[in-house]
């Protein structure tokens, strides 16, 4: 009997050795020209292979639009009559070439116009156009170009420039100046700013700049703004990585739970000979906004503020630090007396719109809008100012606006974009009107797709450009009631289409609930075959202010994950639950704890797929992200390690109680300690989202990186995460890419190289091509 089992074993040991081999010799490896091939589908460059666009589009006089559309041929300038139906070309495009190549002495083509910026004036006489930094007018009566003149110079990006365009205000040794354009005087209008307690000043911990943050008044006679509070705030700090001494960065950068974070005190600056702050008569307020962690918009102006048109009057909403509770108040500008107009307390978090605000105070007639999710869903409603009573709710149902785009007061009526009304993808992006009372809703963009708008100054008319995943752009010119007045441009794929594109799977499956519609990409490789198997690849953005994917409109390349797939895999991206632009309570799915990062809805999503595309091998199954994205990868292999077997990290907010204060708080809420029987017991409820925690749970592979002067997320998540794997012996990879911000800079083709080796070597059990570079 021993002597039996003896055989066996060394026939068994011979067997394996041999076909040890044999997979050893037919173990793939990739060529250069294979990843060439994949990182084609990635290339930036598909984009002008799409033809007939509409771009640059204006409306002109009350009955002509001026578009720029990209052919094979080239650019072309049109001008669209919607009287007679008739589109034509704008100008002699020749001409202009010719008078354009003398005036910059150098050859200028017709179909390669270099200017931008064009508009047409109202009796269609003259071009108005910038050029290699110039402005310039061209008179289409006698051929003739001039260079425009102007008395005002130009403003600096840290600069903020006043409705009349003559004054410049920016932060000089932490006190606010104003510059008159026209003359270069520099004037001084506050005096008590100092360090960490400065006017106007744009740090939001993860975010600053230099730049103003402030709104002025209609009139540009004064200035809204306020003084900053940092003293006492906690530092962030990152090293450089150099030759000789490091530098230092340091910042003011409060955490969840800290007990100074940064506050403002609101104030209004007259100008004028003498200058003069008014202190609105308030407490601090919380830097806090109802549609973002912070309160500037991308031109540094103040968020959640509005003027009345005569300056007399500020509107703004304050928040908590929680962002429980939006409070709309008015403050007189010249004696800084505070009314308080409305209060809305919520559960979780309030927000105001899709990365838009949609309250508006109408001083005119009394009233003001406000948005709400009260109902489950983002809607609008009408208040009167004086008794700040409801009056009616302007839009309702099981859908949701998600930005008011214009108010007209005269007419009482507001046009707004919204999702989720039509049928179809609620994802798909429709615009409307409809009277303040709530009636004559009306879409003014009916045709199946995502739409994005040019409107004409009275709205009268407007352009509307729509798609799909699959269909591209279609531009229609329409009335002021949505109906088409006559078609503009089809986009042209066939080029496109010829380069080898391949098009977007767009699907719907169920949320972990198996009662909620999910929606989501996928993509095959070019060759797909469904009698083979391919890994999985989980590409995951987790919110909770965005999705993985959120926009279904057209698109030549989504990130690289085309280019991916055909190495082998299957590639996969859910809007996950959790994720905005649905339902307030999808949105909230896992407020309070970020842990969650919407990781059961992919896994149940992968397997939904896998039912249909028998292709799709779910034992193999990856994952990648960035920030929260990394964050959601590794905890991906953490808490689920039996379905993801190999993830890549990038940058990943691992702990965010060292993340800003402003994000986790907001969607995690203030940092609780547990007790037990009175005393602290060691935990929070932020345990249930720090990876480092389970980090002794991981089972496959992982790939963690990091930029080493991320001043967004800190690599210290990451360094949280890398202490506890060793200190569970652990294996696993590491990058850390010197002197990098969260993007990783000139590095990110490295990085992208890295991460399809890393699955081709551990998913693909294949060899990543030798010498390839990613251009």
């Amino acid at each position: 009997m021993k002597i039996k089992t003896l055989k066996i074993t060394v026939v068994t040991c011979l067997s394996l050795l041999m076909f040890n081999c044999t997979k050893e010799e037919k173990q793939k490896e990739f060529t250069v020209a294979e990843y060439e091939a994949a990182a084609k589908h990635m290339d930036r460059s598909l984009y002008s292979l799409v033809h007939n666009q509409v771009s640059g589009s204006s409306f002109v006089a009350e009955n002509s639009v001026l578009y720029v559309t990209t052919n094979k041929d080239g650019k072309r300038f049109v001008l669209v009559n919607s009287d007679s139906k008739t589109k034509e070309d704008a100008f002699n495009h020749q001409k202009l070439a010719d008078v354009l190549s003398k005036e910059l002495d150098k050859e200028i083509k017709a179909n390669e116009l270099p200017i931008y910026g064009v508009s047409i004036s109202d009796d269609l006489k003259s071009i108005n156009f910038s050029a290699n930094r110039e402005q310039y007018i061209y008179n289409l009566s006698d051929n003739s170009i001039s260079k425009k003149t102007s008395n005002t110079k130009g403003a600096s990006r840290n600069e903020h420039v006043s409705p009349n365009g003559k004054l410049a205000a920016y932060i000089d040794n932490y006190n606010l100046w104003v510059r008159n354009l026209e003359t270069d005087k520099k004037t001084q209008i506050t005096f008590d700013g100092k360090e960490d307690y400065g006017y106007a000043t744009n740090n939001a911990g993860w975010t600053k700049s230099d730049g103003a943050v402030l709104k002025w008044s209609p009139n540009s006679d004064k200035i809204a703004t306020f003084q900053q509070d940092a003293r006492g705030v906690g530092m962030m700090y990152l090293t450089s990585t150099n030759v000789g001494h490091p530098k230092l960065e340091a910042w003011k950068h409060p955490l969840p739970g800290d007990e100074k974070i940064f506050t403002i005190e609101r104030v209004i600056i007259h100008l004028g000979n003498k200058p003069k702050t008014v202190r609105l008569k308030m407490k601090p307020d919380f830097q806090r906004g109802t549609t973002t962690d912070h309160i500037a918009d991308w031109d540094n102006t103040l968020l959640d503020a509005q003027w009345n048109k005569e300056g007399t009057k500020f509107a703004f909403v304050s928040g908590s630090r929680d962002h429980k509770i939006a409070h709309l108040q008015i403050a007189d500008a010249n004696s800084g007396q505070i009314a308080s107009i409305h209060k809305e307390e919520v559960d979780t978090y309030y927000e105001s719109g899709v990365n838009a605000e949609n309250w508006k105070v109408l001083f005119d007639s009394n009233e003001f809008i406000w948005y709400s999710e009260k109902s489950n869903w983002g809607h609008i409603y009408l208040y009167d100012l004086t008794t700040k009573e409801l009056k009616n709710q302007i839009t309702s149902g099981d859908w949701l606006v998600k930005q008011v785009k214009h108010i007209d007061e005269k007419n009482r009526q507001i046009y707004f974009s919204a999702g989720g009304k039509e049928e179809g993808n609620p994802y798909h992006n429709y615009y409307y009107k409809v009277n303040f009372d709530g009636t004559n809703l009306t879409n003014l963009t009916p045709s199946k797709g995502t739409h994005s708008v040019t409107f004409s100054d009275d709205y009268s008319m407007l352009i509307d450009t729509y798609s799909t995943t699959t269909t591209p752009p279609v531009s229609v010119l329409r009335n002021g009631n949505g109906e088409k007045i006559m078609n503009l441009e089809t986009a042209d794929i066939s080029e496109l289409k010829a380069n080898n594109w391949q098009e977007p799977i767009e699907f719907s499956v169920k949320a972990r609930d198996e009662k909620t519609d999910l929606y989501g990409l996928m993509f095959l490789p070019s060759n797909y075959d469904g009698s083979k198997k391919y890994p999985v690849l989980n590409y995951i953005y987790p919110g909770p202010q965005s999705g993985s994917i959120g926009y279904y409109g057209f698109r030549p390349v989504w990130r690289d994950f085309q280019a991916v797939a055909e190495l082998g895999f299957v590639v996969v991206a859910v809007d996950a639950m959790g994720t905005p632009m649905r339902s307030k309570s999808f949105h909230d799915a896992y407020y309070g704890n970020m842990g969650d990062n919407g990781l059961p809805d992919n896994i149940t999503a992968i397997k939904q797929l896998a039912q249909k595309y028998k292709g799709m091998d779910i034992e193999r199954v990856g994952i990648w992200g960035h920030s929260g994205g990394g964050f959601a990868s590794t905890r991906a292999v953490f808490a689920y390690p039996d379905f993801y077997d190999v993830a890549v990290s990038g940058a990943g907010n691992h702990d965010n109680r060292n993340y800003e204060a402003d994000w986790g708080e907001k969607w995690q809420g203030l940092l609780v300690e547990g007790t037990l029987e009175g005393k602290t017991d060691g935990t929070t409820n932020y345990d249930n989202q720090a990876n480092q925690l389970i980090a002794k749970d991981l089972k496959g592979k992982l790939l963690i990186t990091h930029g080493t002067m991320d001043n967004n997320v800190p690599p210290s998540n990451t360094m949280l995460v890398v202490e506890a794997l060793i200190k569970a012996n652990k294996d696993f990879d590491m990058i850390l890419f010197p002197n990098k911000r969260h993007g990783y800079g000139d590095m990110t083709n490295y990085m992208t190289r890295k991460r399809w080796d890393y699955f081709v070597t551990h998913l693909l059990n294949a060899k990543p091509a030798q010498g390839f570079k990613l251009k």
